[in-house]
């Protein structure tokens, strides 16, 4: 695909993201998913490889079935808007990868270059959340959204302890932030929208760092061409992404733990740690048998060097200013 139609669908990926946030009517909302769809797809296509081909045909036919129900759910507004209402909720969180509609979502990631699965787990992700908080003021939608944060808490962490793809380890944790952005859209807007920046920014940096080193699987992290400190930089970031005081990964976790004992939720905030000392226990084991494993360097391999993109030592010090700057964050 040549640079300037790339960028064209770029453009259009954004421009459908910002129209569906910023639209009066459930109507241009569609349009602006739709935009946003239409314009993913050809940048995750592809003709020489048959994966990213197979995961831009399961993309597209699960975000056709989540619009297929957001029209459906519009011609029944007139009958009862607390049967609507619902309908919409599950339909975006059917797009958004939640659970218990996150079937496809580990196996879109697995086909995806690391660029490809920062936009699905960041920018396809940022409509379809701010629609959906629009919807919280109803109680039907208010249990719906709750029942499926639960959900994604236990299978984001339950889902991840067997996995060795980098890319599937990336999808669950998404999948388990989600419930944290979930619950925290219940309780206000602004927390949800300052851990949906947060885990972003974290999200990013780590997916950068593991293209730099053209890891996919941890079985490149032990491979003769890795030393021994870009293997502790991958660690640190995945445990920051996983929450770990004092990392960064912990300040919005922080943050939608005071929020939900201001508001007395208690069983779902156990629920939550539970699931994250479950994603932190397979990161620390992977963690580990990384370290402990070092394989011996070949003459034949030491000119090899790894290509480093210019934003990754930038982008690796976000997982890190957590343990200078901790306090400034939590009381904002």
């Amino acid at each position: 695909m040549s640079f300037p139609l790339s960028s064209i669908f770029y453009l259009t990926l954004i421009s459908g993201s910002i129209l569906s946030i910023s639209s009066s009517s459930w109507f241009t909302a569609w349009i602006g998913l739709e935009l946003n769809l239409m314009s993913f797809i050809p940048l995750i296509s592809s003709m020489k490889n048959s994966l990213p081909s197979e995961a831009s045909l399961k993309y597209f036919l699960i975000q056709a079935l989540g619009s297929a129900i957001i029209i459906m759910s519009s011609t029944l507004s007139p009958l009862s808007l607390n049967f609507t209402l619902p309908l919409f909720s599950l339909a975006l969180l059917l797009k958004l990868g939640a659970a218990p509609f996150h079937f496809w979502f580990p196996q879109v990631m697995e086909g995806l270059n690391w660029i490809q699965a920062i936009m699905l787990m960041t920018i396809q992700k940022l409509a379809p959340m701010f629609l959906l908080s629009y919807l919280t003021q109803n109680s039907f939608s208010n249990m719906t959204i709750f029942s499926s944060a639960l959900i994604c808490a236990m299978i984001g962490a339950v889902g991840g302890i067997n996995q060795l793809s980098l890319r599937k380890i990336m999808a669950f944790s998404s999948i388990n932030h989600m419930s944290w952005m979930l619950f925290a859209m219940l309780i206000n807007e602004t927390s949800w929208t300052i851990y949906f920046f947060l885990y972003s920014l974290i999200s990013i940096s780590v997916a950068l760092l593991f293209l730099s080193l053209q890891s996919y699987y941890f079985s490149h992290l032990l491979n003769t061409n890795t030393h021994l400190f870009p293997k502790m930089i991958s660690i640190m970031s995945l445990l920051s992404l996983g929450g770990l005081p004092p990392f960064s990964g912990f300040i919005p976790k922080w943050i939608i733990v005071q929020e939900m004992i201001n508001q007395l939720t208690l069983f779902p905030l156990l629920i939550l740690l539970t699931s994250s000392l479950i994603t932190l226990y397979f990161y620390i084991r992977l963690s580990l048998s990384t370290i402990s494993i070092l394989t011996p360097l070949n003459k034949w391999n030491l000119s090899y060097k790894k290509r480093t993109l210019p934003s990754v030592p930038l982008m690796s010090t976000l997982n890190f200013f957590g343990l200078f700057l901790p306090s400034i964050f939590i009381f904002i």
